[in-house]
């Protein structure tokens, strides 16, 4: 935050001692703002804009907010730079006590460690001054009196020095050597080589002559001690002595504004106001400043450079404004109300502490009166033209009649709170006083339940009253408060009222102004309007047509007759405060009074700056790493790194007031974004081209060019199409090989699973074939006992014999999943010629077979026919008193093998009746077995077999008996 100093200056007369009242509004920046040190030597003002400052550890660049700071190791040859020189080229040159030559252009300082063209042995010299040639050569005059030439090439000793060239040589020829600097200081005008040169110690020009004007601005300006001259090959004319301006001191340095002369010493700084107008008036500012050196800018800014107190300014726009305050003459900073006898052309400024000031149409405070303040602090609220030298004062504590002539007053009426003061037309005076209204010798309206804040008079016997609690009406006849108004200024809190041509005009507490006709509001002007702040503390109407509204904000400049805002003054215009207390107008003249003093100018000359401010580019950041400013940008891509492009602008009056607006699609249909931020970040920006466009806007000013930048964020290899097709590609074949795999390994699984279980399947088969074996065992074995006890030694015999050759076989078979069907055949042939020889005989069998069972060799699983025949037999043959018949018929059904096996026995119903429970166990038992194998078979292989067994008697086969029995077996077939 830059510190704002008011300096004044004082003049002193033999008798009276006057203020003038005229002061300048100074900032001033030091290191803790960023200055790189509170000593600087010198300033200049580069081609592009920037101030530089030079200063014992390196030099500062500033653009209004921010200094950037450049020392040796950013490049200088030394960190003690004495002396700054900027060229036509927009070079920026450092004179440093080592006397190597350096500058600053295009965001690089050019010294011999990168910049061979400034090799140069100084040979211990530093340089004093610097002038520019053609071609944007450059001429140095070093401590050694030796000229030394840079012409872009090469630093060298020029011949010129040789032949004995000095500075007098270079300003004679100020049309081959132009200056770089405003002035020279020398001992002494004696030229050796110039005798016919005149030397005016006394200018004979009058000061005011425009050719003297003319003459000093377009010739170089020497300094000799405490005068200074205008300098050419003809003559040197003395156009400044301090001695006769009170100036004793040796002049520093000088600067010339204008009509105005700017002079510093190593005690003060001085301000000659008007000095090219032959006015004498002498300004002493900063008193005990060691002045180093001063500066105007392009836009008319004042820079001062000091030894210690760092750097001073002085904008441009303050030189239009009048300031005073408590360090020129008034008692206080707080004011509270202002006016202006006219007949005696006195401006009457009141304060707290029953003060009130008097200024004079010199502008000088001339008088300070107090008015009784022995029950309070009676500050003055109000001043009012009355009568002929004559003026009201209203003051917390009552009502005065102030002579303006004699300065004596009088108290017209003691009054507590007193809030507001009015004149009618006939001169009758009505007061607002807390919870009272008072009619000034006639009577008062007293004990109100509303607090009473303003008064304005519609006639001699009518008048408006204010409130904190709305708006009320009265009349000398009835001497009563009524509310007046519409509904909506029932609860309005008013601080002031004014009556123009017919209308009120209401300045509220909240909600900015009201104006009212007819007891009709017809107008409501709030910040939505425009106007400074809906806080309203007070009104003044100039009479022709202007009402000014002082605000917490500023002031509004308000159209009477179309009921519309004009303008608004702020601080930002020039104001010292923006909390207003009162305004006053006086042909042109402005009298703002304020909080923080009284501000006072032509209303009609405000400055208003409205030439868009520059712009530049100060670096780019990306990722980690930061860039020079450039117009285009192009980087290869870095991973969720941000992309910054820091912003300023050269702006010396309310830099914290600029705006930026960026668009980053180089398409302005687009629209913009606003921001109030230098720094436009742009994080994670993809690969691709951009256009960023960046403007700026000061305070009231238009828009700036934008400042373009192409900005191309190259791809990585693996973000360009060909290698992401090609990454694309592979990552589908590495899909593609990982989806195979997983299909295999699944189906590895499966089969693995498939065979494992069809494994198991085989081995519960096999089991289950071994678990037939013992039955058919049993049974065998049973046989041939009986063929013993019945004496059958050799039949019995011969029974064991094909029994063994049939349990060879069964023990080959069951070890296998399949056999064949001959194999099959041969072995059901075999064992039913044992079980024909166990029964007597007494069942013959036959086999049927398909004939396209012989055109196949056709496997079937083993014992899985043999228990059907063997039921068939015992329980349905062997139970029968007579002969009985066994057909088994074998034929191909859907690639299955239908067996039956049909007897003419019992019966399957029959047969179970007269069973015993053991055998129904075995039988139930051998069917379950085989079902259950089917049911295996099915489990391996996908065949489904079946088994029935049909009752023939029950099952519809006429009378026929015995038992039929149905399976589908699944087979393996081969040709």
């Amino acid at each position: 935050m830059n510190r704002y100093i008011m300096l004044w200056g004082l003049v002193f007369f033999c008798t009276v001692t006057t203020t003038l009242a005229q002061g300048l509004m100074i900032r001033n920046y030091n290191v803790k703002d960023g200055l790189a040190n509170a000593t600087v030597y010198a300033a200049v003002q580069d081609k592009d804009g920037f101030i530089w400052f030079a200063t014992p550890t390196g030099v500062s660049k500033f653009d209004g907010k921010r200094f950037r700071n450049y020392a040796k190791k950013d490049g200088l040859t030394d960190n003690d730079v004495v002396k700054l020189a900027a060229d036509s080229q927009g070079r920026v040159w450092f004179f440093t006590l080592n006397g190597k030559p350096s500058f600053y252009d295009k965001s690089i300082i050019h010294s011999e460690e990168n910049d061979t063209s400034l090799i140069f042995n100084s040979r211990s010299h530093y340089m004093q001054y610097a002038f520019e040639g053609k071609k944007g050569v450059v001429w140095f005059l070093n401590t050694n009196n030796r000229l030394v030439q840079y012409n872009g090439k090469k630093t060298i000793y020029d011949k010129l020095g040789a032949a004995g060239a000095d500075l007098f040589f270079l300003m004679r020829n100020d049309s081959l050597f132009h200056p770089l600097q405003a002035s020279f200081h020398l001992d002494n005008l004696k030229d050796p080589s110039n005798p016919d040169q005149k030397i005016f110690p006394v200018c004979p020009f009058p000061l005011d002559d425009p050719a003297l004007r003319s003459r000093v601005n377009d010739n170089a300006i020497v300094i000799i001690r405490n005068t200074i001259y205008s300098y050419t090959a003809k003559d040197a004319v003395c156009f400044f002595n301090g001695a006769e301006w009170g100036i004793h001191d040796d002049i520093n340095h000088m600067c010339i504004d204008n009509d105005n002369l700017w002079v510093g010493t190593q005690r003060a700084l001085y301000f000659l106001k008007g000095f090219f107008k032959g006015e004498r008036r002498t300004i002493k500012l900063l008193d005990n400043h060691y002045i180093t050196s001063l500066l105007k800018d392009r836009d008319g800014n004042i820079w001062i450079t000091t030894f210690g107190d760092g750097v001073y300014n002085i904008p441009y726009k303050n030189f239009y404004f009048s300031y005073l305050d408590n360090t020129n003459g008034l008692s206080s900073h707080s004011i509270f109300s202002i006016s202006k006898d006219k007949k005696n052309d006195l401006l009457l400024i009141g304060q707290n502490a029953g003060i009130l000031n008097m200024m004079d149409r010199n502008n000088r405070i001339s008088t300070q009166f107090t008015l009784d303040t022995t029950s309070g602090r009676n500050s003055v609220l109000a001043i009012l033209p009355h009568k002929d030298d004559h003026v009201l004062i209203g003051t917390d504590n009552g009502l005065y009649d102030f002579n303006t002539l004699t300065h004596k007053s009088s108290l017209l009426k003691a009054v507590k709170m007193l809030k507001d003061v009015d004149v009618s037309p006939a001169g009758k005076i009505r007061l607002a006083a807390k919870n009272q209204v008072i009619a000034l010798d006639d009577y008062f309206i007293g004990e109100l339940d509303v607090l009473a804040t303003s008064i304005a008079c519609i006639n001699d016997s009518a008048y408006y009253v204010g409130t904190n609690a709305g708006l009320y009406f009265c009349t000398d006849g009835k001497r009563q408060l009524l509310p007046a108004g519409a509904d909506t200024l029932r609860k309005v809190s008013i601080k002031d009222l004014k009556w123009i041509d017919g209308a009120l005009w209401i300045g509220t507490s909240d909600q900015g102004i009201y104006v009212m006709q007819h007891d009709a509001i017809v107008k409501h002007l709030w910040t939505a309007n425009n106007l400074a702040s809906d806080i309203c503390q007070q009104l003044y109407y100039d009479g022709i047509g202007h009402l000014y509204v002082a605000t917490n904000r500023g002031v509004s400049v308000i159209d009477v007759k179309t009921q519309s805002i004009i303008r608004n003054i702020t601080s930002n215009d020039g104001l010292m405060s923006d909390d207003i207390r009162g305004v006053y107008s006086d042909n042109d003249i402005l009298y703002i009074a304020t909080s923080n003093g009284l501000c006072y100018f032509n209303a009609d000359h405000i400055p208003v700056d409205t030439i868009p401010p520059v712009i530049y580019l100060n670096n780019i950041r990306y990722g980690d790493s930061t860039f020079l400013p450039a117009n285009s940008f192009v980087h290869l891509y870095k991973r969720k790194a941000s992309f910054e492009a820091e912003f300023g602008t050269i702006v010396f009056d309310l830099p914290e007031m600029v705006e930026y607006q960026y668009n980053f699609s180089g398409d302005t249909t687009n629209g913009w974004v606003t921001t109030m931020s230098n720094i436009i970040p742009f994080p994670d920006l993809q690969p691709g081209s951009y256009k960023l466009l960046v403007r700026a806007r000061k305070y009231k000013s238009d828009w700036s060019r934008a400042l373009n930048m192409e900005v191309d964020i190259l791809p990585r290899w693996y973000q360009q199409w060909w290698a992401r097709g090609i990454l694309l590609l592979a990552a589908l074949l590495m899909i593609l090989v990982g989806l195979r795999y997983i299909i295999r390994r699944i189906k590895q699984a499966e089969k693995r699973k498939t065979e494992y279980n069809r494994r198991i399947a085989e081995l519960e088969a096999k089991a289950l074939t071994n678990q037939m074996n013992p039955h058919f065992i049993f049974n065998s074995l049973n046989s041939v006992q009986h063929l013993i006890l019945e004496k059958e030694e050799k039949q019995a015999l011969n029974f064991l014999a094909d029994f063994a050759t049939l349990m060879r076989q069964m023990l080959n078979n069951s070890r296998k999943s399949y056999i064949s069907l001959e194999e099959e055949i041969a072995f059901l042939t075999r064992y039913l010629e044992l079980e024909k020889i166990r029964f007597a005989h007494s069942f013959t069998y036959h086999f049927i077979l398909e004939d396209a069972l012989k055109e196949y060799t056709i496997y079937i699983p083993p014992m899985i026919i043999q228990p059907i025949v063997e039921n068939a037999i015992k329980h349905g043959l062997a139970p029968k008193n007579i002969s009985g018949y066994l057909e088994i018929r074998l034929e191909m059904v859907d690639d299955l093998l239908y067996c039956s096996v049909d007897d003419d026995g019992i019966g399957w119903d029959k047969s179970n009746s007269i069973k015993s429970s053991r055998l129904i166990k075995h039988e139930s038992t051998a069917l379950s077995v085989i079902k259950e194998r089917l049911q295996i078979i099915k489990s391996f292989n996908g065949s489904v077999g079946k088994l029935e067994i049909i009752d023939k008697f029950k099952s519809g086969f006429g009378n026929k008996e015995g038992t039929l029995v149905e399976i589908l077996i699944p087979i393996v077939k081969m040709l």
